[in-house]
């Protein structure tokens, strides 16, 4: 099924696309509600725009989900001189929505580079935008996506699930495939839009509207054969969430979109065999990340309410019981056995991963008691580790596969 065309953008989206005609940079902040955070980020895009990429047409645009806050006025003043396109996507409620409705003006302004950023970010400064968009422009990488310093109990989706699986699969090793900052030109913006990763699927209907359009993207980039490099940006300090709290209907659009961009390129990973650094633009320099506060009794209540609820299942699909700890290679193998009943039953996989959830929960509570006394180095290691070990089991993926 081809990719629909109808439009992303409102009325409001259309006139500032309209009025702004043409523009070679464009910045995209997606919102919802953030009145309280994003004229930080804007002004902050606005002064990386001016310092850094003096004699260009950049525009902002903001994309928004319908705050009630006041969000999209906050960002129109906060830009200065910067032109500043702010309306509300037309699509699913989502992050991938208000991004959809970016790559259109990006493709509609004939823009030669693109960054987005979240509007929630505490401690974005002008050198991010530097560093995401100079790469595109220079035609040195086709897609940048963030390396940065983050707390040893926030990113679980990423350090779980995202890193290790994307870099087992696809063999580079992209420490943030989902960190929510990302450099990208024009072509692969209109890859995204007609879902190039998906045989040319209707994409916008899926989770990728919602949580899955980081890891579609990232994905996108690697099994269409794009260069990827990876921007070092410091700390990223943001609303953080508790892992155990809120964060499953995320994990289960994340692991779902991952899913299924598997099952449709197994010839861009079954036959990769280790993984490779990307490159990294900007020097690496020590910082401290933010705390973030996590609930180990929280995490072992939602596992066990989780087996009760999907025990039959997970029969279904495990060829291991469950440990007491999921350790490394215990946590890698249950999310190959999930891949694989994915593979095996293609219309279950939202079914699979909402399963695999209350084994997400297990597998973080077991890193958070073995990383509660490390500092971030020593619990970086852990979640290098990990990665290591979904490499080392990958031919057992293969070759059941």
């Amino acid at each position: 099924m081809r990719q629909a065309t109808a439009s992303a953008l409102d009325d409001r989206l259309r006139h500032g696309l309209a009025r702004v005609g043409k523009a070679d940079l464009l910045v995209g902040i997606p919102s919802f509600n953030n009145a309280r955070t994003v004229g930080h980020v804007a002004r902050t895009v606005a002064l990386g725009l001016r310092t850094h990429f003096p004699g260009s047409t950049p525009v902002i645009v903001n994309a928004d989900g319908g705050s009630t806050d006041g969000t999209s006025d906050v960002v129109a003043r906060s830009t200065g001189d910067i032109a500043t396109i702010a309306g509300a996507y037309v699509g699913p409620p989502g992050k991938g929505s208000a991004f959809r409705a970016i790559f259109e003006i990006a493709t509609q302004l004939g823009v030669q580079a693109c960054a987005v950023v979240d509007s929630d970010l505490r401690s974005i400064t002008p050198e991010w935008i530097e560093r995401l968009i100079s790469p595109i422009r220079g035609g040195s990488a086709d897609y940048v996506t963030p390396l940065y310093a983050r707390h040893k109990f926030d990113g679980t989706i990423t350090n779980n699930v995202a890193y290790p699986l994307t870099r087992a699969l696809y063999g580079l090793r992209l420490r943030q495939p989902i960190g929510g900052e990302f450099g990208f030109g024009p072509a692969l913006a209109r890859d995204f839009l007609d879902g190039a990763a998906l045989g040319g699927a209707d994409v916008w209907s899926t989770d990728v509207a919602r949580f899955g359009i980081d890891i579609y993207m990232t994905t996108t980039a690697l099994v269409t054969g794009r260069r990827v490099v990876q921007a070092f940006l410091g700390a990223k300090i943001h609303d953080p969430k508790d892992p155990g709290a809120d964060l499953a209907p995320m994990f289960g659009q994340v692991v779902s979109t991952l899913f299924r961009l598997a099952l449709a390129n197994p010839e861009r990973w079954t036959s990769v065999r280790d993984s490779k650094p990307a490159a990294i633009v900007g020097a690496i320099e020590p910082v401290e990340p933010e705390v973030v506060n996590a609930s180990v009794e929280i995490l072992r209540q939602k596992y066990a309410a989780g087996r009760q609820e999907h025990q039959a299942v997970w029969g279904e699909i495990l060829s291991r019981p469950v440990p007491d700890r999921v350790d490394d290679a215990a946590w890698a193998r249950i999310v190959f056995d999930f891949l694989l009943a994915s593979r095996s039953h293609p219309d279950e996989t939202q079914r699979y991963v909402t399963a695999l959830v209350p084994l997400y929960f297990a597998r973080v509570a077991s890193f958070i008691e073995e990383a509660r006394d490390l500092d971030t180095d020593a619990a970086e290691r852990l979640v290098e580790r990990q990665a290591a070990t979904f490499e080392e089991l990958k031919p057992e993926l293969v070759g059941r596969w």
